[in-house]
């Protein structure tokens, strides 16, 4: 597991744990009362450090390497999953997949951004930066679930749209946009889940919900700090002031009103304990999903305007 800069002091105990352990296994050395002392110091050292972490510590945290990805929570949480691929006009874009599939026993269509866990996954999910062929499966899923009356489940994890000339030569503005307008018009439930990193319009053009959760310590921004530094200051040596500046944290933003919902991760980030997280996520979805499976399309359609509107107002006030 990569090691967090802040993390360090931690890691060195466990190591040191581990080392321990392998002692103890040729049966001469019994060093278990060892052992539990120094698992109890990380505990502790652990909500120390997670307990007061910066805006830019969690940056890092919600783009660990190890932090389970928009596939991870498929594979553990969504039964009979059936994939589908393409945009239907001109590519498939594997930056975002989607599906139909089951979460705790309810019909739904799964859309999410992918950024892959090694060299060969993250190219061919080109990062989780999508094309406009992306956006546009996307759409083309949504348009599927409101045929069908299925509620769109989406899984929020990307630096931003593909910033290539390639995208913009095919529209990846109008893309980005007609997927908002689609998540703002669709008559059924949309859930949404930023599970790492939601950057920019890539982000929000599957996130325009109902409801929007976010894992404690994942970020949603307008912009990254990297990229904020580099415009405010021409420098990316600022990124940590741009990241307190931001109010990305998943604290500020229920803070503001911009999300609904954040679901606590277990000490130490969710990549520490990928199964825990999948449990508290699902348990989350299975509630609000019986509640707004409840509510009437136009209904749905009304408080969706409703609160994006009020989120407009409040930031003019």
């Amino acid at each position: 597991m990569q090691v967090l800069e802040f993390e360090k002091p931690v890691a060195e105990m466990e190591a040191k744990i581990e080392e321990l352990r392998h002692l103890s296994d040729d049966g001469q050395v019994n060093i278990v009362d060892e052992v539990v002392h120094l698992q109890a110091k990380v505990e502790k050292q652990l909500r120390g450090l997670y307990g007061r972490l910066t805006p830019a510590q969690k940056v890092q945290v919600a783009r660990h390497p190890d932090r389970p990805h928009c596939l991870d929570y498929v594979g553990a949480m969504v039964t009979d999953f059936t994939s589908l691929a393409g945009d239907r006009a001109f590519a498939e874009d594997q930056a975002i997949i989607g599906g139909l599939g089951r979460i705790a026993g309810q019909a739904c269509v799964v859309i999410g951004q992918e950024r892959g866990h090694d060299t060969e996954s993250r190219i061919r999910h080109n990062f989780g930066m999508a094309k406009p062929e992306g956006y546009r499966k996307a759409q083309r899923l949504m348009h599927l679930a409101e045929r069908f009356k299925l509620p769109i489940v989406t899984f929020v994890d990307t630096a931003g749209a593909f910033p290539g000339v390639e995208a913009e030569a095919r529209g990846q503005a109008e893309a980005i946009a007609r997927s908002i307008e689609v998540c703002l018009s669709v008559e059924v439930p949309l859930i949404t889940v930023v599970i790492g990193e939601g950057g920019s319009g890539g982000a929000i053009a599957i996130a325009a919900g109902d409801h929007v959760m976010m894992m404690e310590h994942s970020i949603y921004s307008v912009i990254s700090p990297e990229g904020c530094a580099s415009i405010l200051w021409r420098s990316r040596d600022q990124a940590g002031e741009a990241a307190a500046a931001l109010r990305l944290t998943a604290q500020d933003l229920l803070q503001l009103g911009v999300i609904d919902q954040i679901i606590p991760e277990p000490l130490g980030g969710a990549h520490r304990q990928p199964q825990a997280v999948f449990d508290a996520v699902s348990k989350a979805l299975a509630h609000e999903l019986g509640v707004l499976m409840g509510l009437d399309g136009k209904v749905l359609l009304e408080r969706r305007h409703a609160k994006f509107l009020a989120m407009g107002k409040k930031g003019l006030g």
